[in-house]
């Protein structure tokens, strides 16, 4: 394997806890601590991502050699690698739970390669000093999710960190995926992934309930000069980088939560642990894909009853996030004015954004909110899938609104189709095609939509149905949906099964309605 160049700046510049033995604790005035993985018996590689193997350096040889698979399963270390875990806090669904950390995830390092810095982080591989009462590891079914959601949300453009690798353990795992007294065993795995920086909103909380005002301005000085360098030089007064910041990281989080809504994707636990600094989406547990469009679906059983992280409630969440953010930075500003002016600015950059980005899925030059609006009201009236009606728009000739057969495909229960609803489509689709004509955007209305709205997403039953072969030993579903996801926006038609709505039989079978938590 070609030999990796690490630069640890996160745990040479901040100060770790003194103690190197693995056991549950508090953490005070270190960030993070040592441990090791937990090596394994007999580790496997289920699957692996060329492109970011390419980011640190290394090529598809590389992942298939023995050394990458005992360093990515955790069995061994290479020089310059230094494993640790690091400490945040957060609010969980809407509740502060004080000291969480990585209870599962590792960090080995960061690696330097063509001018980028990469923390490289194994997720399942063992307690941590933060894991509680768990055990640290992750079962093979979380971790397709987690790898193949990763690579795929890249192609699709929306920010997130990487997934390396997939390598299943060889060992089983004790997990009560329904929280229903009825645990059982399943494969065990890890997953290798990547970012800048693992950063979350959460590092701050816990510094600031501690009341560890100057770690606190240590560790956000090392943020802003590792991964917003542009800022060090533009402020010269620190109370001015750090408000910049702050601005900084609520756009970053207003263009993630638009390209969320773009493509449909509802994360399912949005706590302020899961929000990175960078605007990335991070930590992909019970995560799911809209397909029948309903605003108000989250994927998570945990989050049943309220609903709090529903798909249209994610950019609300995101701002409410940030205020926790502020709220955590605010001895090192002293004033809530310009932080409240930020989140203002927030709403204010969504919205903007969000108007442009309709705009473009439905091949427009311009926002049109009652074409929107009522678009939207149509999409909820019967169980229309998202990914596909958008797609069918594309073909849809706005010269004969009468001729709307490409639109067959995109319903679940073609008997919701009566003439009430026939006939507000057909009005939809004659001011849809009024609105067309009077931007004149026909000539390239299709091409533009099709880099908008993709074809392929990782549908909650297509990842199903790689983690079933994939329990099974058989790994070749998983690297056909990798290899499929990595032109989302192509037509692909040799793919087209994995363009096709749900199937029925999927629509209430766990794992691809709803999940749980458990991993």
């Amino acid at each position: 394997m070609q030999i990796l160049t690490f630069d640890n700046q996160f745990i040479q510049t901040l100060p770790g806890d003194p103690l190197e033995e693995n056991v549950r604790r508090q953490l005070h005035s270190a960030v993070w601590a040592h441990v090791s993985p937990t090596k394994v018996s007999a580790p496997y590689l289920v699957a692996h991502s060329d492109e970011a193997a390419a980011l640190i350096g290394l090529t598809a040889q590389d992942c298939h050699s023995p050394d990458f698979l005992q360093v990515f399963a955790g069995n061994r270390t290479v020089e310059g690698m230094v494993p640790h875990a690091t400490c945040y806090g957060g609010h969980q669904f809407g509740n502060w739970a004080g000291q969480l950390g990585d209870g599962r995830a590792i960090n080995l390092g960061e690696v330097q390669h063509n001018g980028q810095h990469w923390m490289l982080q194994l997720k399942g591989a063992g307690p941590t000093p933060f894991s509680r009462t768990a055990d640290g590891l992750a079962v093979m079914r979380s971790s397709v999710r987690e790898f193949l959601c990763s690579e795929a949300m890249f192609h699709l453009g929306v920010p997130t960190t990487r997934a390396l690798s997939l390598i299943g353990t060889g060992e089983d795992v004790l997990r009560d995926m329904l929280y229903d007294g009825h645990p059982e065993h399943e494969p065990g795995a890890v997953v290798c992934r990547m970012s800048p920086s693992f950063v979350r909103f959460g590092h701050f909380q816990i510094l600031a309930a501690r009341n560890e005002t100057d770690l606190l301005r240590q560790f956000t000085d090392y943020v802003i000069k590792r991964d917003f360098s542009h800022l060090v030089n533009q402020h010269d007064n620190p109370r001015d980088r750090y408000i910049a910041w702050f601005k900084e990281v609520c756009q970053r989080t207003a263009v993630l939560m638009v390209h969320w809504m773009r493509v449909g994707f509802v994360h399912g636990v949005m706590n302020t642990d899961n929000m990175s600094i960078l605007g990335e989406t991070i930590d992909y547990g019970p995560y799911g894909w809209l397909e029948d469009f309903d605003p108000h679906w989250t994927p998570n059983t945990t989050d049943a009853a309220n609903r709090r992280y529903r798909y249209d409630q994610q950019p609300a969440i995101g701002q409410w996030n940030l205020m926790q953010l502020a709220n955590a930075i605010l001895p090192l500003i002293e004033d809530t004015k310009p932080l409240e002016a930020a989140l203002s600015d927030y709403a204010t950059d969504y919205e903007s954004q969000w108007q442009q980005m309709i705009a473009h899925k439905l091949g427009l030059n311009v926002y049109d909110a009652g074409l929107s609006n009522s678009l939207f009201s149509l999409l909820t009236e019967v169980e229309t899938d998202m990914t596909l009606f958008f797609r069918a728009l594309a073909e849809f000739d706005p010269a004969r609104p009468e001729a709307a057969e490409c639109f067959d495909v995109v319903y679940y229960q073609p008997d919701q189709l009566n003439q009430a609803y026939l006939t507000k489509r057909g009005q939809w689709l004659e001011h849809y095609a009024q609105v067309v004509h009077q931007q004149g955007t026909g000539a390239q209305r299709k091409g533009s939509m099709n880099t908008a709205n993709p074809k392929f997403v990782l549908r909650n039953y297509l990842a199903q149905l790689a983690i079933d072969d994939a329990e099974k030993g058989d790994f070749a579903y998983v690297n056909k949906l990798l290899d499929v996801l990595r032109k989302p926006y192509d037509e692909q038609p040799e793919n087209e099964i994995y363009a096709a709505k749900r199937p029925e039989w999927a629509r209430t079978r766990v794992g691809c309605s709803m999940l749980s938590c458990s991993s």
